[in-house]
């Protein structure tokens, strides 16, 4: 069944990434995982052609909605009349301050994110709501399922990485359920996947310096085959990571995140 509205006119534009979402039981099952309570301060990233916009309106009676293509403003405009207020943020994703948008709904607001992310942005997208994980209270995402695999991914697995550590070190990380590819129009080459990220307490995180454990990180997986002791040897030397009570020896991939958090802490300018 689809959920397109008929003042939608414009196809998907392969330039943007577009996959419009159309499988009925799929934008069900997203608006059961996001549940939106009263006084939730909803925003979506990339509404397209409001398939989980106007279901979320329904349940909630607002929401604010990112949108990058200025053909879909007015038809989104126009069809949220009659599901509920919609505000609508014509933007670069990668440009909105999540940080403002929740101060300015009120002291002590966060946002939950919601949405269906284009694959070719998708890890920018991530590590900019990062960037403001203390406004955010909760994001449920469709991405391409390779990517949620590599999110969720633990120590040792094949796909586990940057993103890996990184997600985890300032989020909990659940994937709920996947997506074929015959839910969107067009159907993209790719299995899509549901997860949500749960931002940690900033007193949970226990990171000292996020741009030094941002370059540990990063460093680390550099060169995946590298050692931590070649790895990071613009960073630090092999007595320093003993000294954090890890092994030069070892490869990013065997570390857990606690160690990682372990070893950047360590390590003083």
């Amino acid at each position: 069944m689809s959920t397109r509205h008929s003042a939608f006119s414009e196809p998907p534009k392969k330039s943007l990434g577009q996959h419009f979402l159309h499988d009925r039981g799929i934008i069900d099952n997203i608006v059961r995982a996001v549940n939106p309570q009263p006084g939730d301060r909803l925003v979506e990233i990339g509404p397209g052609q409001g398939a989980i916009t106007f279901p979320l309106l329904d349940k909630h009676g607002e929401l604010t909605v990112i949108e990058f293509d200025r053909d879909l403003i007015f038809p989104l405009t126009q069809a949220a009349h009659a599901h509920g207020t919609l505000e609508v943020i014509h933007r670069d994703v990668l440009q909105v301050d999540f940080s403002t948008l929740a101060a300015n709904a009120g002291p002590r607001a966060r946002l939950r994110l919601v949405g269906n992310l284009p694959y070719n942005l998708s890890t920018p997208i991530l590590f900019h709501a990062l960037d403001h994980a203390a406004a955010i209270s909760d994001m449920v995402f469709m991405l391409q399922k390779e990517v949620v695999d590599r999110m969720g991914a633990d120590p040792g697995s094949k796909v586990y990485g940057r993103l890996s550590v990184m997600l985890q070190a300032y989020c909990s990380v659940t994937p709920l359920f996947d997506v074929p590819p015959g839910a969107f129009r067009p159907p993209p080459k790719v299995d899509s996947a549901v997860v949500r990220l749960v931002p940690h307490a900033p007193e949970a995180i226990g990171i000292d310096d996020p741009e030094k454990f941002a370059q540990v990180v990063r460093d680390a997986f550099g060169q995946r085959r590298k050692t931590l002791r070649n790895a990071l040897s613009k960073v630090c030397d092999s007595a320093a990571i003993e000294a954090a009570g890890v092994r030069p020896d070892a490869r990013a991939e065997q570390l857990p995140v606690a160690d990682f958090v372990r070893l950047a802490n360590s390590l003083r300018d």
